[in-house]
């Protein structure tokens, strides 16, 4: 099946530059563009595509709010990877608060921008421990009991998530079957309303429950 790609960023070089990548695999297609995030509903609605490219900085309706409003209302929203240029960039942390299911850097090599495209359009996360907690590092936990209700195995689960572990990986780690793990993630994820994996690493870092220092 082909994984349908819509590219959103302000920069017309920047996105010339993603549809030749995109476009150059046999199994991605980009299906529209848009230069803001005004633009975005509308075409979604339209084109119905699998996975949102969308750059974090515009200058109307930029990737923050473009994010939140499609997860939002969309009936069947697409996935978003949010693009930009620093990574610690706090535009990036509101979007991936927001919903967005990774991120990618502008300087980001071919192939991994069109891997990052199939790791979401597979129903994953692009997950980066060590610069979500440079993120919350920055910006500081904000409390809260948000894990309280997860039961101690749930509770190996997410600090394991936190660490970058696959579902395959943590199902090593805690010698029990990969359907095993993938019950515990899914009862994290309910239990925080989380909307996937990068959702419950945020909130257990803001939580204090998994700390930057490690």
């Amino acid at each position: 099946m082909t994984t349908r790609v819509l590219i959103v960023d302000d920069d017309a070089l920047v996105r010339v530059g993603l549809r030749t990548i995109v476009d150059a695999e046999p199994d991605l297609e980009v299906v529209a563009e848009a230069g803001d995030g005004a633009e975005v509903p509308p075409l979604v609605a339209r084109h119905r595509p699998d996975v949102v490219l969308m750059d974090v900085r515009m200058p109307d309706v930029d990737g923050i709010q473009a994010t939140r409003h499609l997860l939002t209302t969309a009936a069947v929203p697409p996935r978003v990877i949010v693009v930009t240029t620093f990574e610690n960039d706090d535009y990036v942390y509101d979007a991936l608060r927001a919903g967005a299911s990774g991120f990618l850097l502008k300087r980001a090599r071919p192939a991994e921008v069109v891997d990052a495209i199939r790791v979401v359009a597979r129903g994953d996360s692009l997950l980066f421990p060590a610069a979500i907690r440079r993120l919350v590092a920055a910006r500081g936990g904000s409390g809260g009991q948000a894990t309280a209700r997860l039961t101690a195995r749930e509770a190996e689960v997410l600090k394991l998530m936190a660490a970058g572990l696959s579902n395959a990986e943590i199902a090593e780690q805690l010698v029990v079957g990969g359907e095993t793990v993938k019950t515990h993630v899914g009862n994290v994820l309910a239990k925080l309303g989380a909307r996937d994996r990068v959702q419950a690493v945020i909130t257990a870092y803001e939580s204090g429950f998994v700390t930057p220092a490690g």
